[in-house]
């Protein structure tokens, strides 16, 4: 009976080890990787979930260029927003969706660069499983940086 437990013991430790192994690389498989501070964390009036934001480039009267970085965790998306000289994406780590309003929602992934025209009400996020991480660029600040709108539904997040 004595040998019968402790086989019993070490197969359950064995078990357990392998669970938390898979589960370990499962995590590591969606975690996105940052090459930048996390930053401020964006107003909840603007996001759903939660976006962090770090500014790389402040608007300037030399370079009228403003460059960040935000990270969304997943499930997290930005309001419908314009900017009035428009928006460039650079997805440098994870999953996420880009939709402008009256197109169908678009998957993006690290590598993909995302144009958003002058005055055309967008959104993006991270998809549900998975971060994403992306460096934005608003040129033209003389023009004005970003106004808000409503609150993305979820219906139109999860493309129903």
């Amino acid at each position: 009976m004595r040998t019968f437990l402790i086989t019993a013991i070490a197969l359950y430790s064995l078990l357990i080890t392998g669970c938390k192994e898979q589960t370990d690389q499962q995590a590591a498989a969606t975690a996105v990787q940052s090459i930048f501070p996390k930053g401020d964390l964006g107003p909840a009036e603007n996001f759903t979930g939660k976006a962090w934001n770090y500014g790389l480039v402040p608007a300037d009267s030399t370079y009228t260029t403003l460059v960040g970085n935000v990270y969304f965790e997943p499930g997290a998306r930005s309001n419908w927003h314009i900017h009035p000289a428009g928006q460039i994406l650079i997805i440098t780590d994870g999953v996420g969706y880009h939709q402008i309003e009256g197109q169908p929602r678009q998957t993006i992934r690290k590598g993909d660069v995302v144009k958003c025209p002058p005055n055309v009400k967008h959104w993006h996020g991270a998809s549900p499983d998975t971060g994403l991480q992306q460096m934005y660029l608003l040129p033209n600040t003389e023009k004005g940086i970003v106004q808000w709108m409503e609150p993305v539904t979820d219906e139109v997040y999860n493309n129903q």
